[in-house]
């Protein structure tokens, strides 16, 4: 049937709106222990955007919305129909099964995903609470209504994945070809391999920039989350900033400096580094390193970037519930170093390289993102209803 026919048919005066808190329960997960750690097939939600999978036991049947719990992808909302096991996050299940359908909640709290992501708290590792998106107002249309939203909305969820999949094997393999030939350009050079301690003129740690002291204006800033999830290989702009006078110990980086996040959730990943080449001053946040050198910043953030170096930054990692490194295990870590001349031309062909595998303006991925934003149109116009009125007497 026509949703609006539909939505005519059982809410002519509009709907009502809930508080979360009202309609549903956060139900906090249960933190993996050392000796819990083994492998298995029962995914585990944690604070990630991708399941870890440690073990055969769940605490999660049937459909199960997750909201992550910590780290850089705090907020981060996902929907399972299989058994799971909710580790450092928490589930959002509906306490009156006539009032709300799962499915047609978890559309919501995608929708509603950048104002989650805002209510993170921490200037540390970052975390979200259930309590603080219980406040958040949700439409609860008739149950007949709901179904129609989910299958219209799952169906363009399916042709885009559909389309994602098929686009995504083609990312693949030119990200594979990418990584091959910078590998290749890096560390198959006849030249001498230097420490970074030998490399770098200065390192120092940034200083703790909390949340709510990110602000629209101001001066630039980067925190340590931002390198994992927002600036690839290089980057000239912050999306950043705050005011100055809030910050208590000023850490600068300027152009051509690197920053590491030391802090991360998988041996994999941590210590990700990027170079600056943008012009202005700007704060370095907690739990990143600055580098000062004599280098091409890109070059080296591209050498940083190799499986060899990532190696070395995975070694002798500490882990709790997140993967931390140091400053001295970062000094340590070797590449090469040809002269300034053959590093700006390696810089000059990977530079193109990196465009076409990552530049969403481009060819594929603007296709995938093309296909998200429609999705994204839809919803956001299916979720969109007249507020109906009490009336009192």
């Amino acid at each position: 049937m026509n949703i609006q026919k539909l939505t005519q048919e059982h809410c002519p005066n509009g709907v009502e709106y809930k508080a979360l808190g009202e309609v549903v329960t956060f139900n906090r997960g249960t933190a993996i222990t050392q000796k819990d750690i083994q492998s298995g097939e029962i995914p585990v939600i944690a604070g990630g955007q991708k399941p870890a999978y440690y073990g055969n036991k769940s605490n999660r049947e049937g459909e199960t919305i997750v909201i992550a719990g910590s780290g850089a992808y705090a907020g981060f909302v996902s929907f399972w129909d299989k058994p799971i096991f909710v580790s450092d996050a928490f589930s959002v299940d509906t306490k009156q099964s006539d009032v709300l359908i799962t499915r047609y909640l978890y559309h919501f709290l995608l929708n509603e995903q950048n104002n989650i992501y805002a209510k993170k708290k921490g200037s540390g590792v970052p975390h979200i609470y259930g309590k603080d998106l219980a406040n958040i107002k949700i439409p609860i249309p008739p149950i007949e209504v709901q179904y129609e939203i989910v299958r219209i909305l799952d169906k363009l969820t399916e042709h885009t994945e559909e389309l994602n999949n098929n686009l995504s094997k083609e990312l693949i393999l030119r990200k594979k070809q990418y990584e091959y030939y910078r590998d290749s350009l890096i560390l198959e050079q006849n030249t001498e391999y230097k420490k970074i301690e030998e490399i770098a003129t200065e390192m120092y740690r940034g200083s703790g920039i909390k949340r709510n002291e990110v602000t629209k204006d101001g001066i630039p800033c980067v925190r340590y989350g931002e390198i994992y999830t927002t600036y690839n290989i290089w980057f000239d702009e912050c999306v950043s900033h705050t005011h100055e006078e809030k910050i208590q110990s000023k850490k600068y980086f300027e152009n051509g400096d690197i920053l590491f996040a030391i802090t991360g959730e998988s041996v994999e990943d941590i210590a990700k580094s990027c170079a600056y080449v943008g012009n202005k001053k700007c704060l370095a946040g907690g739990d990143i390193v600055v580098m000062k050198h004599q280098q091409n910043p890109k070059y080296l953030a591209y050498a940083l970037s190799t499986f060899e170096a990532q190696r070395q930054k995975s070694c002798g990692k500490i882990k709790s519930k997140v993967v931390h490194a140091s400053v001295p295990s970062i000094k340590s870590i070797s590449i090469p170093v040809p002269s300034l001349q053959e590093q700006e031309r390696i810089v000059s062909i990977l530079d193109k390289f990196d465009a076409l595998c990552n530049d969403l303006s481009q060819g594929l991925p603007a296709e995938i993102e093309l296909r998200k934003k429609q999705y994204e149109y839809y919803r956001d116009k299916l979720l969109q209803f007249e507020k109906k009125h009490t009336q009192f007497k």
